[in-house]
């Protein structure tokens, strides 16, 4: 996949543009943000140049919504979340101080990052969300880790080729034991990429996941060619 650059922002980060290689319409261009949300043109593109203005304005215009002041996660903010999720859950109250539940490790999660955007709170998001669809979650659990002692190890863990190339292992593992489950995986990931790009949503979780799988793909590939 083609990458550019595009020009430096705050802090010496950058805006990535990423051209899937295509000889003929509709093109396909996605875009990574400094606080590493993606977004994807959502629209039918003649052009590759379409392509990049509109993966740019549908990034543009969900920054403006999540850089917002009222956007950033505050007391009043981790209150009103911890509560939503408590009700989705059907969880009781005191759930939400307890760091061995889930709502509590989801408080933990926001309190540490008190202050920051939720653009910025999603890079976090988007690396528990790898780890259990990657399974590293439960095995985790089944080596007696607290949710917290999970959640204060990664929240400074940057999502990184190391990780990426950690999972891709996995995967490689999980197709040496059981045949095509890598490309089922593989196809799945495909489908929800190409539906949350239509649909004009943060594609970072079914981008990396997708991407995750290729590296995998390709390193099987390349053992079975050799």
């Amino acid at each position: 996949m083609k990458q550019a650059r595009g020009a430096d922002l705050r802090n010496g980060a950058l805006v990535i543009y990423e051209s899937v290689p295509s000889s003929s319409p509709p093109y396909i261009c996605y875009v990574t943000l400094p606080g590493g949300s993606c977004f994807g043109s959502f629209q039918n593109c003649p052009t590759k140049a379409e392509a990049r203005r509109s993966a740019a304005k549908i990034a543009l215009m969900n920054s403006v919504f999540n850089e917002h002041p009222s956007r950033r996660i505050s007391d009043e903010f981790i209150e009103k979340a911890v509560s939503e999720a408590r009700a989705s859950f059907k969880g009781e109250l005191e759930e939400a101080d307890n760091p061995k539940t889930g709502i509590g490790a989801f408080r933990f999660m926001l309190e540490a990052n008190k202050g920051r955007t939720m653009l910025e709170f999603q890079e976090l998001m988007t690396v528990f969300q790898l780890l259990h669809w990657n399974g590293s979650l439960k095995a985790m659990r089944e080596r007696q880790c607290s949710r917290q002692e999970v959640v204060a190890h990664y929240s400074n863990r940057a999502l990184d080729d190391d990780m990426r190339s950690q999972m891709a292992l996995d995967w490689i593992a999980r197709e040496q034991e059981n045949a095509g489950a890598l490309g089922r995986e593989l196809g799945q990931a495909e489908r929800e990429l190409e539906a949350a790009r239509l649909a004009g949503r943060e594609l970072r979780f079914p981008k990396e996941k997708k991407d995750i799988l290729m590296l995998a793909h390709t390193q099987v590939s390349g053992a079975f060619l050799s």
